[in-house]
């Protein structure tokens, strides 16, 4: 197949090797900072957790988007606060046959899109406020992925995968469609276990419950996760902060097939791995906080359910993330 990459970090990278290596024709687009450095390694390098290495050339390494053409299956692996900018570029690539993968940490800008009875089609406003997303993406195209690999985007270029091999996909309405089946297949292809599931909303709660927990303690502590996750007072906190996420997310309809203590336990059992928010912080990138975060805390006043540890976990962060960014400007 025909499958653009659209953002080359950690898992954007990891799909777009292994998509390669797997027989299909992969694009791979970034910015030009990011392209200029794959270029120069003369492809994708991947670490493996043996700590070997992996160099592949992808058909096409490129931040010219009008220059690809209709793809077969697009996979928006950027940063949630990049969609925005990317999302009208995107529209060149899509036709009504292609599958749009959408790859983020936290809730999805479409979350509450065909999701039905009091809370459906409703516009989570803090990520996409003017319907731009919504209006260049369309939701019928869209199939939910959640990734579980740990990785890391080394300075040189190089992508270090720490552990895991999963991607859970779902369609937005439950259903299985031969595009999913597709889509999936091309996943294996890559490398990966990849299983579709009718409830991809619960997966995505299932993963956002603890990244919207241990990745702002990590920016704020400098800790990994395996240490946020063994700390007694640290580990009091993110249970805390899981339950009131838990609390929105049954409020949505949403259900989850582990406890916390078995999600915290899953956490510290990744290791020493660096949160992707605490990798933002060391390299001096925006931090992801309104999809982890902030629409987590509009989804509880829409709800009516407390999230005040979320809250006040959310209040410390954005500080640290306006400060760095106002001394970054300086």
């Amino acid at each position: 197949m025909n499958v653009a990459i659209v953002g080359a970090g950690a898992i954007g990278s990891l799909l777009g090797h292994g998509a390669q290596l797997g027989g299909h024709s992969v694009t791979v687009i970034d910015l030009p900072a990011r392209i200029d450095q794959i270029r120069s390694m003369g492809g994708l390098m991947v670490l493996d957790e043996g700590g070997h290495s992996s160099l592949v050339a992808p058909f096409r390494v490129t931040d010219d988007y009008a220059s690809v053409g209709v793809q077969k299956v697009v996979v928006l692996a950027t940063k949630a606060q990049d969609l925005v900018a990317i999302a009208p570029l995107v529209t060149s690539m899509v036709d009504e046959n292609t599958s749009i993968v959408t790859i983020q940490n936290g809730i999805p800008w479409w979350y509450l899109s065909g999701l039905g009875g009091e809370y459906g089609d409703r516009r989570i406003q803090c990520l996409d406020p003017d319907g731009l997303l919504g209006r260049h993406i369309p939701s019928s195209q869209i199939i939910g992925c959640v990734a579980y690999p740990a990785a890391n985007l080394e300075s040189d270029g190089r992508v270090r995968h720490v552990e895991g091999k999963r991607f859970v996909l779902g369609e937005l309405d439950g259903k299985t469609r031969e595009r999913t089946r597709n889509t999936s297949a091309l996943f294996c292809d890559a490398g990966y276990k990849s299983r579709i599931i009718d409830d991809i909303r619960s997966e995505i709660w299932l993963k956002a419950w603890g990244a919207l927990s241990i990745n702002p303690i990590s920016a704020l502590s400098r800790a990994t996760m395996e240490d946020i996750c063994s700390f007694d007072a640290t580990r009091q906190l993110l249970t805390a902060m899981m339950s009131e996420a838990q609390g929105v997310a049954e409020a949505l309809g949403a259900t989850f097939r582990h406890t916390i203590e078995k999600r915290i336990e899953g956490a510290k059992a990744v290791g020493s791995h660096k949160t992707s928010m605490l990798q933002d912080v060391e390299a001096g990138r925006p931090l992801e906080l309104d999809a982890l975060m902030l629409s987590v805390l509009e989804l509880a006043e829409m709800t009516q359910v407390d999230a005040r540890t979320i809250r006040n976990i959310y209040a410390c962060t954005a500080l640290l993330n306006a400060t760095r960014q106002k001394l970054k400007l300086k």
